[in-house]
């Protein structure tokens, strides 16, 4: 018995209680009947449908409405789809959209009725929400600027839209994983994607002279990802990852849903281990790691305006933390025809790009509406600012989030405004770190403290020193279990020594 086979029957002697249910039926027999499901009404949701089977396609029951995942792979829309999510926002979903650092899109406030018309309609433009929920390989993220930026060596758009056709809407692989499976590929020279942060990550590199990428695998909230020591080309891209994919589906655990991620299962039978079973099943010995090229944080921290390699500009909108509508998406679609290509990219830390703009039409551009309202965020507190939903939209959340971090750079920046640098500030309105707290340069993750009065009361443990570069390093904790009211006093603190000390 291999040591894959052994820590597979001594985890799964018992099925966890989503297991059960996806054994129910086919997630494609709930998609097929999808205009049924909206004609009947929340009375006659299956609990199945609403706990499970409907997140395979994106959509996750709020109770009284539904909230969206739309799969945008590597961030990348055209200018007809970001007219149509717009659209979408403001006829279905109170014209409110979410950016999120999987470099996708959330629409919230969906009527049960109109679920199956809003995933037609997308879909009429090319958009899926496939895959985007529970236990499937989820959207993936690369360079925002990837094919524009100076620094980038691969363009990985092909590699991406190849692992789609294999994966996305294929109904051999949605639902089947033990959990979910993040995965991210970056062609360039910065960490523009937190990529040593998900299940699987290809990492430029260059091995005797051939750029790929190094093989990082098994990440997780609070824990970067393990060099796999393995080099593959940018054709042995698709046969590692459906090996890779095949090898989880096979001996990945399915008893405890908290212990269940890629993560475990390393760290039960070994990377080299896992690897090797990679190996045979990809039929092929893939090389050992080459050289990592990876060596800094994105080139666009910090900054509006980014020079790319074909002479036009990027312009990078700042949307103070993910917080959009479709009424201002549909403005800026706009606004990228007329001043760029059309098309649009979505960011990690969840800003948006528009791109391929003539140098000569900047200022012009800077100076319509829709830029304006959102140029009074370029400081260095938003720039670069992540923050998860809280409260409000998620069961999960302990904190608001969303807002708390909002009022937090404002107050920052009447505080101590800071012209020329950057700082990275991500927030997590619970433990689960959606807001990737953990890799922040400061970072909040939410919780419950108490006033100088004993009164119970939103507060954050606080962390600091993450980084993002070559390497990832998890942060911290500086302060735990702050009520935010103080807390804000002392990041203006470490703030005032930062501006002391900074280094151009």
């Amino acid at each position: 018995m291999s040591i894959l086979e052994s820590a597979f029957e001594k985890r799964n002697k018992k099925q966890n209680k989503v297991e059960k249910v996806k054994s129910l039926k086919s997630p494609m027999d709930s998609y097929t009947k999808l205009e049924e499901i909206a004609k009947g009404g929340y009375e006659n949701l299956t609990k199945e449908d609403s706990s499970y089977f409907l997140k395979c396609f994106g959509l996750f029951d709020k109770g009284e409405d539904f909230m969206l995942r739309v799969r945008i792979p590597i961030g990348q829309l055209n200018n007809e789809q970001a007219m149509r999510i717009g659209e979408v926002a403001q006829k279905y979903g109170n014209d409110y959209i979410d950016l999120t650092t999987r470099m996708q899109i959330e629409l919230r406030y969906l009527q049960i009725e109109n679920i199956a018309k809003v995933l037609s309609e997308l879909k009429e433009v090319g958009i899926s929400t496939f895959q985007t929920g529970v236990d499937n390989p989820r959207n993936t993220v690369a360079d925002p600027l990837d094919g524009l930026a100076f620094d980038n060596i691969i363009n990985v758009k092909a590699i991406v839209e190849r692992l789609q056709s294999l994966v996305i809407e294929n109904p051999e692989w949605i639902s089947v994983l033990p959990r979910k499976f993040n995965t991210g590929i970056l062609g360039s020279l910065s960490n523009s994607c937190n990529i040593f942060g998900h299940d699987c990550c290809f990492v430029l590199a260059n091995s005797n002279g051939e750029f790929g990428f190094n093989v990082y695998l098994g990440a997780r909230v609070g824990v970067q990802s393990k060099d796999a020591n393995i080099f593959v080309s940018v054709d042995e891209v698709s046969d590692f990852y459906m090996a890779l994919l095949e090898t989880f589906k096979t001996y990945g655990y399915r008893d405890n849903r908290n212990k269940n991620r890629l993560h475990f299962l390393l760290q039960d039978v070994g990377v080299e281990a896992f690897v090797d079973e990679i190996k045979r099943r990809a039929g092929k010995d893939f090389s050992p790691a080459g050289q990592t090229l990876v060596q800094s944080q994105n080139i666009a921290l910090g900054s509006n305006r980014v020079l790319l390699k074909n002479g036009k500009y990027a312009y990078k909108v700042i949307v103070p933390s993910g917080i959009f509508s479709g009424s201002d998406m549909i403005e800026l679609a706009s606004r990228a025809k007329g001043f760029g290509s059309g098309n649009i990219r979505l960011t990690y830390d969840q800003n948006i790009f528009i791109v391929d703009i003539d140098k000569s039409a900047l200022d012009a551009l800077e100076s319509t509406t829709i830029i304006s309202k959102y140029k009074a965020f370029n400081n260095i507190y938003f720039n670069d600012m992540i923050a998860c939903a809280g409260t409000k939209t998620c069961s999960f959340g302990v904190i608001p989030n969303k807002p708390d971090a909002i009022e937090m750079a404002h107050f920052l920046n009447s505080e101590i405004a800071i012209e020329s640098g950057m700082v990275r500030m991500n927030w997590s309105a619970c433990p689960k770190g959606c807001g990737v707290h953990g890799i922040a340069d400061i970072g909040f993750e939410g919780c419950k403290a108490k006033d100088d009065e004993g009164n119970r009361v939103d507060g954050v443990h606080i962390f600091i020193g993450g980084k993002i570069t070559r390497v990832a390093k998890e942060a911290r904790v500086l302060h735990k279990t702050l009520p935010i009211t103080e807390a804000k006093y002392h990041i203006k603190y470490l703030l005032q020594t930062y501006a002391q000390y900074k280094q151009r």
